[in-house]
């Protein structure tokens, strides 16, 4: 709007103009009232200062209650002086000159916000409008794709338009925006479908990498697409990691110094090695079921792929013959009106041609609605199946269907069980002096008195079992999130 107003001199709003704006704007009788209360705006709801040539917004406090405001078509340079608006709802600013999306902070009830055909290269500050629902910032100079992942944040937004913008000419452009804000129901004044938003998550998941670097990837190999993983890495996937060994059970002692005490104890020494061996051989159980599930999860998300880029093919390929044939007999159309020596038969092909366009148009209508309803129902089975094996996997971690009637947990019980009888006898036969050995001097302060005893030994049962806790915590929320 710059070259607009390059003849005319810029404002900054007053109060005149602001009363101005109120008696064209409002009813007659509100007219009156803002008349009669010249300084007292607080009626005022609605205001409109389009094409005021205004450089600055200032002077716009008393207007409180106001809850829609116009300020497009200017040549503002900064949004400034809108803090005490605090209950506008809908804020137009498009068509000035713009450079920084700021003073927003107080506007939280804001919902519709409008700046497009500015200059912003950025989408920032605007973590306050949490109500925000339709935003339009096209025609910017935005050039940074990844920046649209900043508008994550606003949760309520359902409308977006970029349009315009220098990265709207990227390949998958789209594919980005809808995949990273699957809330959007409306994108560049179109319908995002439903199907392409399930299509696009069950590509990309939620996790926070590029569609740019998943999407490419899927596309040409769909039938490689297993991941290949071994080692720590591959028990990570497969979320068993710390099972394999005695990894888990090492992690159970290492910091608990008070039964380490007593492990020097003849009785206790033994209990002490026998339970090592049947904890990891529950861990193992649980470890090759884990990987068994993973190689179960692995073939069904390559089955998924591979179908997927069948159905892909096909389409593409009859796409591709339909429109060949099209643009065959469109240049014999065109060969035969240039050479046509008549009027009448010029202007016959031409509607041939005309129908024939309408003809490709319902065809590819008709691809595209049949590949849609294919790519529907292969993530509704592909879900159901994922649902069946996850379901599987977490029954087990959580014990449902214990591996040889027995877990962890149990373990770590009946152990602890069978150290405070131990420990119990111990104390008898001190109390009756009758151990013929001595002790280290910090096993006998440990056994100095029952209570002493039975709070190291239950603190330390604690402290395992949190831990044991812990791994299936972590097994269930990796399963979750996967």
């Amino acid at each position: 709007m710059s070259q607009f107003f390059s003849n005319v001199e810029p404002n900054i709003i007053d109060d005149e103009m602001v009363q101005k704006a109120i008696k064209e704007k409002c009813p007659e009788d509100l007219g009156d009232l803002a008349r009669a209360e010249n300084t007292n705006c607080k009626v005022v709801r609605e205001l409109q200062l389009s094409f005021k040539s205004i450089l600055q917004i200032d002077n716009l406090w008393p207007l409180e209650n106001l809850t829609k405001l116009q300020l497009d078509n200017n040549v503002i340079e900064k949004i400034e002086g809108l803090e005490s608006l605090v209950h506008l709802v809908w804020l137009d600013l498009s068509f000035n000159n713009i450079e920084v999306i700021e003073g927003l902070d107080t506007l939280v009830k804001l919902q519709d916000l409008s700046l497009y055909s500015n200059r912003i290269s950025k989408l920032e500050h605007m973590d306050a409008l949490q109500e925000l629902q339709i935003f339009s910032v096209g025609k910017n100079n935005l050039t940074i794709l990844e920046d649209v992942v900043y508008l994550r944040r606003l949760k309520n937004l359902r409308t977006l338009n970029l349009s315009g913008n220098p990265f709207c000419n990227k390949e998958h452009y789209t594919l980005f925006v809808v995949a990273h804000l699957p809330s959007l129901v409306y994108l560049d004044f179109k319908l995002v479908r439903d199907s392409t938003v399930r299509f696009l998550h069950s590509l990309i998941g939620k996790s926070g990498n590029s569609i740019l670097q998943r999407f490419c990837f899927v596309i040409p190999a769909l039938g490689a697409c297993s991941l290949q993983k071994s080692g720590s890495q591959k028990h990570t996937t497969a979320f068993v990691e710390y099972l394999n060994g005695s990894f888990l059970f090492d992690s159970l002692y290492a910091e608990d110094t008070e039964v380490a005490k007593l492990a020097s104890l003849p009785e206790v020494e033994d209990l002490m090695q026998a339970y090592p061996s049947w904890f990891v051989s529950v861990c193992e159980n649980l470890y090759n079921y884990g990987l068994e599930e993973y190689e179960k999860r692995e073939a069904e998300v390559s089955k998924f792929y591979k179908r997927l880029h069948e159905i892909l093919t096909v389409n593409q390929q009859e796409s591709k013959r339909i429109i060949s044939d099209f643009e065959n007999r469109n240049q014999r159309r065109l060969d035969e009106i240039s050479h046509a020596r008549s009027g009448d038969i010029a202007e016959s092909k031409r509607a041939e041609g005309k129908e024939d366009v309408l003809q490709l148009w319902d065809a590819l209508m008709t691809l595209e609605a049949l590949v849609s309803n294919d790519l529907e129902e292969l993530l509704q089975d592909f879900k159901r199946s994922i649902d069946v094996i996850a379901s599987a996997l977490i029954e087990n971690i959580q014990g449902i269907y214990p591996f040889h009637s027995i877990q962890c947990r149990d373990l770590e019980n009946q152990h602890h069980e069978k150290l405070i009888e131990m420990t119990f006898a111990i104390l008898e036969k001190l109390d009756k002096d009758e151990f013929e050995e001595d002790f280290p001097d910090d096993v006998r302060r440990l056994l100095l008195d029952k209570d002493t005893t039975v709070n190291a030994i239950n603190t330390s049962h604690s402290i395992r079992l949190r831990k044991i806790d812990k791994r299936e915590s972590d097994m269930l929320c990796n399963t979750y999130q996967w």
